[in-house]
């Protein structure tokens, strides 16, 4: 059994890895899924680079290959701006598309903004990961994590990683019955 989910956290920003201003992608990944995972243990590596499509590939390969993340969360780059390349690496090193999450992470955000039909938010999987790309605002990720994160533990089920179990007062994962493990006796 595999006692560590390892997260790997990309801020693709040219501003914020230029130094021009603080990240603020990683940090509020990182106290939302601190939050929310009780268990496995969790293990980030965290990447903070420029929005260039070549970097944002080789990052993801390295996240995924090297450091053998289970999830992969992104923030920033997803909007229709000429530099916006986030979607276009993840679908170049993309083994499967999830569009189911694309589309529900912009159902989301369209209860809190109309600019939501702007996003190109979506979601792949790469060998044993899950990647998911969020939006760039801490506001948006923590309210589109929220709407999609109940799907997350099973779709790592699914793929080979750790059962990944959540606080239910904040995010109940959904499993079907059959991939769900016994509570133990009170």
């Amino acid at each position: 059994m595999n006692d560590l989910l390892v997260v790997g956290l990309l801020s693709a920003s040219d501003r914020a890895a230029g130094g021009l201003y603080r990240d603020e992608g990683i940090p509020s990944l990182k106290e939302w899924l601190s939050k929310v995972i009780l268990a496995p243990a969790l293990q980030f590596e965290e990447r903070l680079i420029p929005d260039d499509q070549p970097t944002i590939e080789k990052t993801l390969r390295e996240l995924v290959d090297g450091k053998g993340c289970h999830l992969v969360l992104t923030t920033g780059g997803t909007g229709p701006a000429p530099r916006d390349v986030t979607p276009e690496a993840t679908l170049a090193v993309a083994d499967k598309v999830m569009p189911g999450f694309g589309e529900q992470m912009r159902a989301v955000s369209l209860k809190y903004v109309p600019t939501a039909i702007l996003s190109r938010q979506l979601a792949v999987v790469r060998k044993q990961a899950l990647v998911i790309n969020l939006p760039g605002q801490p506001k948006a990720i923590k309210e589109t994590l929220d709407g999609v994160f109940a799907a997350v533990p099973y779709c790592i089920d699914l793929i080979g990683g750790p059962y990944i179990e959540t606080d239910e007062a904040l995010v109940k994962a959904f499993r079907p019955k059959s991939a769900q493990r016994p509570q133990p006796p009170a």
